[in-house]
């Protein structure tokens, strides 16, 4: 996935947060999406809810789009060609459709509904992600996660791993990153995380034992979510401070709905983030877009199918985010 929002101020200062409305109960954060076209303004179109203004993370996670259902032939499908990354890993989760992702470690791999991958980009990688042309809708999440310091000129690294779905009061739980409910991935990561997709029956209420140092964010597909006493509508993101130790979520619709759970400890590390790059300064920034632009090995042989160049950099200095305080 290629962060299409070049203009770096607008991170900066905090991207515009659509429909900003006040959060239900203390310690619940509801935050709405903004949409954003990949690629270019007739591509498939993302609703994006990291980062904005009110938050820059949740744990390591630092970037969710949230797409679709989109129907290929009528809006067109996922078309990334070959692009950099730094710093941070990629996760990419379907709820239907097929993406072919082909990176410079030398993977090519497919992702369907219900399969992760997971790519390691710290010192640098580069990759394409099309949707097969037997995809007829397209509907999914595509997350990264801000590797530590210690840890963000990382080599490459893929990983694939298809979690087994888990009942739980009312609810499937498939986790892919962390553990949850009984059920932990064997996905290395450099920071301790949680992922996992939750389908809800209808009108069902359900509560999991989380970890307390954690913070969590839930991102809701489809239908209203009520999670402790805020509701969420499709396509927010609620945002929970560290300290709970349960999640208690109900389904206010006659429908199955579908919501991913991030959460993590809070990054105690300012990052700096520009197109699909993170460092720790401007010019590590400078220096990874100044090596894109090269061809530099840095990245591994360009992959078929063009590239995506480089955007401009801004008249200013990038400066480092974090989050807000803890209330």
């Amino acid at each position: 996935m290629s962060n299409t929002e070049a203009d770096a101020a607008a991170l900066l200062r905090g991207a515009r947060v659509e429909d900003d409305r006040p959060t239900g109960a203390p310690g619940v954060e509801a935050l709405s999406a903004r949409e954003v076209p990949l690629g270019g303004p007739r591509a498939m179109r993302v609703r994006r809810t990291l980062p904005q203004r009110k938050r820059t993370l949740i744990g390591a996670w630092c970037f969710a789009d949230h797409f679709g259902p989109h129907q290929v032939a009528a809006l067109g499908g996922m078309n990334m060609p070959h692009h950099p990354h730094t710093g941070l890993q990629t996760v990419s989760w379907l709820f239907s459709g097929e993406i072919e992702h082909r990176d410079t470690l030398g993977t090519h791999a497919l992702i369907r509904p219900g399969q992760m991958n997971l790519m390691t980009g710290g010192h640098g990688i580069a990759h394409s992600e099309v949707s097969t042309p037997n995809t007829t809708v397209i509907h999914g999440v595509q997350l990264w996660v801000a590797l530590p310091g210690e840890h963000r000129d990382a080599d490459r690294d893929f990983q694939h791993y298809v979690p087994e779905p888990a009942r739980v009061d009312g609810a499937e739980i498939r986790v892919f990153l962390g553990s949850l409910a009984g059920s932990t991935s064997p996905v290395r990561t450099f920071t301790p995380l949680l992922g996992a997709e939750i389908v809800i029956e209808p009108r069902a209420t359900l509560t999991l034992a989380v970890d307390a140092a954690f913070e969590h964010g839930l991102l809701v597909d489809g239908g209203d979510i009520r999670l402790l006493d805020t509701v969420l509508r499709p396509a927010e993101l609620g945002y929970v401070p560290r300290g709970a130790d349960t999640l208690t979520m109900v389904n206010q619709t006659d429908a199955p709905t579908r919501t991913i759970l991030l959460g993590g400890p809070p990054f105690g590390e300012e990052i700096v983030m520009w197109w699909n790059f993170i460092g720790r300064s401007h010019e590590d920034i400078v220096k990874a877009r100044e090596d894109w632009e090269a061809s530099s090995d840095r990245f591994g042989e360009e992959l078929p199918g063009g590239r995506l160049p480089a955007p401009a950099l801004p008249n200013a200095v990038i400066t480092p985010r974090r989050n807000p305080p803890a209330r």
